[in-house]
C-alpha cells in the first residue's frame, strides 16, 4: 500500500485481530475494495491522513463497529452514511464538517461520537456539545441522533406535504381538464343543435318557397285557360241531349210504323183483314173527331187553302 494511492502493501500486514490501523499513512483515498475483503476488521483507524471525502461505496463496509476519521480534511460525509448501521463508535475530531447527512439518523447503534474542532452549523454544534470525557461523548451521540431524527422526520413531513400538494395539484388539473372537456362537449352539442335548427329552417323555407311557386304556377295556368272557356256558349249537358234524340227517334219510328200500317191497310189487299179493319175504323173515328173540333177544323181549312 503506497502513501498516495493506498496500494502496494497488503492490509493483512496491518490487521491485528479485528483492528486495522491505517493512521498516519498519508492516504488521499480509502481502499474500499481491500477493506471489503477483510470483514473481520470491525475496528478501522483512518486518522491523521489527507482524506478530503469518502467514496460512496465506503458505506458498503457495514461490518464496521468502530471508525476513527479524526484529523483529516473531510468536508462532508456520503449521503448514505446511515447504511453503516452496526457502527457504535465514531470519531470525527478536527475535520472540516459543517453538517451531517440526514441518513445519519439511521445509525441506531451509535453510542459514542466526537465532533469537536469542526466548523459545525451553530444549531448542530450546540446539540453536539463537548466531548471531553466518555460521558459527554456518549451524550453527544444520543443528542445528535435525536436531532438528526427530528430533521429526518421534518424532511419526511415536507416530502409528504410536497407529495400531497403534487397530488392535490394533479387532482385539480384532472378536475380542470374534465371540466374543460365537459364544457367543450357542451359547446359541440350546442353548436350541433344550432346547426340542426338552421338546416331545419332552411328546409322549411325551401319547402314553403316550393309550395308558393306551385300555387303561383297553378294560378297562372287557371288564368290562361279562363278566356277560352268563357268564349264558348254554354252547351246543354250531353246526356240530356242524347236522351231527347233517343225519344224523338222512338216517336218517329212509332209514327212511321203507324203510317206504314195505315197505308198497308188502305192501299193493299190487306184492308179486309181483321187487323186492318180495326185500324181503318180507328183512323176514321179519329179523323171524324178531329173534324168535329172547330179549331182544328179551321186550321185544317187554312192549311188546305194554303
Amino acid at each position: 500500500m503506497s502513501r498516495g494511492g493506498g496500494k502496494g502493501l497488503s492490509l493483512k500486514d496491518k490487521l491485528d485481530g479485528n483492528e486495522l490501523d491505517l493512521s498516519l499513512c498519508d492516504l488521499n483515498e480509502v481502499p474500499v475494495r481491500e477493506l471489503a475483503a477483510l470483514p473481520k476488521a470491525t475496528i478501522l483507524d483512518l486518522s491523521c491522513n489527507n482524506l478530503i471525502s469518502l467514496p460512496s461505496d465506503f458505506c458498503s463496509l457495514m461490518h464496521l463497529v468502530k471508525l476513527d476519521l479524526s484529523k483529516n480534511r473531510l468536508q462532508q460525509l456520503p449521503l448514505d452514511f446511515g447504511r453503516l448501521v452496526n457502527l457504535q463508535h465514531l470519531d470525527l475530531l478536527n475535520n472540516r464538517l459543517v453538517t451531517l447527512p440526514v441518513s445519519f439518523a439511521q445509525l441506531k447503534n451509535l453510542k459514542w461520537l466526537d465532533l469537536k474542532d469542526n466548523p459545525l452549523d451553530p444549531v448542530l454544534a450546540k446539540v453536539a456539545g463537548d466531548c471531553l470525557d466518555e460521558k459527554q461523548c456518549k451524550q453527544a451521540a444520543v443528542k445528535v441522533l435525536q436531532h438528526m431524527k427530528a430533521i429526518q422526520s421534518e424532511q419526511d413531513r415536507q416530502r409528504q406535504r410536497k407529495l400531497q400538494a403534487e397530488r392535490e395539484m394533479e387532482k385539480k388539473r384532472e378536475a380542470e381538464q374534465r371540466a374543460k372537456e365537459a364544457q367543450e362537449r357542451e359547446v359541440r352539442k350546442r353548436e350541433k343543435a344550432e346547426e340542426k335548427e338552421r338546416r331545419r329552417r332552411e328546409y322549411d323555407a325551401q319547402k314553403a318557397a316550393k309550395q308558393e311557386m306551385e300555387k303561383k304556377t297553378k294560378k297562372e295556368t287557371v288564368q290562361t285557360r279562363k278566356p277560352t272557356s268563357s268564349s264558348r256558349p254554354p252547351q246543354p249537358p250531353r246526356h240530356k241531349h242524347s236522351w231527347s234524340r233517343s225519344v224523338l227517334r222512338v216517336l218517329l219510328f212509332v209514327l212511321l210504323c203507324v203510317l206504314c200500317t195505315l197505308a198497308a191497310c188502305k192501299l193493299t189487299e190487306l184492308q179486309r183483314q181483321p187487323l186492318c179493319v180495326s185500324v181503318n175504323t180507328l183512323y176514321e173515328d179519329v179523323l171524324a173527331a178531329l173534324q168535329n173540333h172547330k179549331t182544328l177544323q179551321n186550321m185544317l181549312q187554312q192549311n188546305s187553302q194554303q
